[in-house]
């Protein structure tokens, strides 16, 4: 069940799920934007939601139909009191529902952090939904080191990241939910590390070398997220896969200062898959 959609302009209709395994099997209503026309590109956010690090829409809209849900918990869709164990693979059924509720049998999937593990885990166990795949920033380990203290710091401390984040995370999330939102979300990754079985264990469980879709890996040389070894891990894994390096680029290279190089490449990526 949907409700209307305007192109061409920020919109937020909706789509209702009977049953989401994200929301432990309650009815949800999952808000989405949609611009464009011609093959579907959806496009899934990372932790924060999508506001903090928007994609250049106008730039695949004349060729895409682009999609951007907010999964449960995030923007205007329905809340959640917890992230579940294996957050990342519930939201691929969510996903996979949402894309139902559309008439969407398959599309191109980019996935952005936390989006894209969803991403990658869909072309896992739902390949024949997935067209193609773009993973940013994609995570590999379970246990992050690095990033033990920053995520920390999200479950403590969320006014600890600054005004910007603050006013961003309350407009798109609400002043009443941005604060809880990240709070679950840095802790759903401190205890994916507690419960990782050896320290190199992977958020896939050694099947990443199944995606068998066209796939580009899109990373920034200076990804404060990204463990030692990581990126090197997934490209083991996808031998095949395209990378589109951006060495000056942090965690985010689609909204940074390399964003126009990165809509070139995912450009050229996705107009190869027709």
């Amino acid at each position: 069940m949907t409700g209307p959609f305007t192109y061409g302009v920020r919109s937020m209709p909706s789509v209702v799920i009977a049953s989401s395994p994200l929301a432990g099997g309650r009815r949800v209503s999952i808000d989405y934007q949609r611009h464009g026309e011609g093959p579907a590109l959806v496009f899934l956010h990372g932790g924060w939601g999508y506001d903090i690090y928007p994609i250049d829409v106008a730039a695949f809209s004349p060729t895409h139909t682009v999609i951007v849900p907010s999964r449960s918990g995030y923007g205007r869709s329905s809340p959640l009191d917890v992230f579940p164990p294996e957050f990342h693979r519930r939201a691929v059924d969510e996903t996979v529902a949402f894309l139902d509720g559309l008439g969407l049998e398959r599309a191109i999937w980019w996935g952005h952090s936390d989006g894209a593990v969803i991403a990658a885990l869909a072309a896992i166990h739902a390949p024949d939904r997935v067209h193609g795949l773009v993973l940013e920033a994609v995570h590999f380990f379970a246990d992050k080191p690095r990033s033990r203290a920053f995520f920390q710091q999200m479950a403590s401390d969320p006014d600890a990241f600054g005004e910007r984040v603050r006013r961003t995370l309350a407009a798109e999330h609400g002043e009443a939910r941005w604060r809880p939102l990240m709070r679950l979300d840095g802790q759903a990754w401190l205890d994916l590390a507690q419960q990782a079985a050896e320290p190199a264990a992977d958020l896939y469980q050694g099947r990443l070398a199944e995606v068998g879709c066209p796939t580009l890996i899109v990373q920034g040389g200076l990804d404060p997220r990204t463990e030692p070894g990581e990126l090197e891990a997934v490209m083991a894994a996808l031998p095949r896969a395209e990378l589109s390096l951006h060495p000056d680029a942090g965690h985010s290279p689609h909204s940074e200062s390399s964003s126009a190089a990165v809509t070139e490449a995912v450009l050229a990526f996705v107009g190869s898959l027709a």
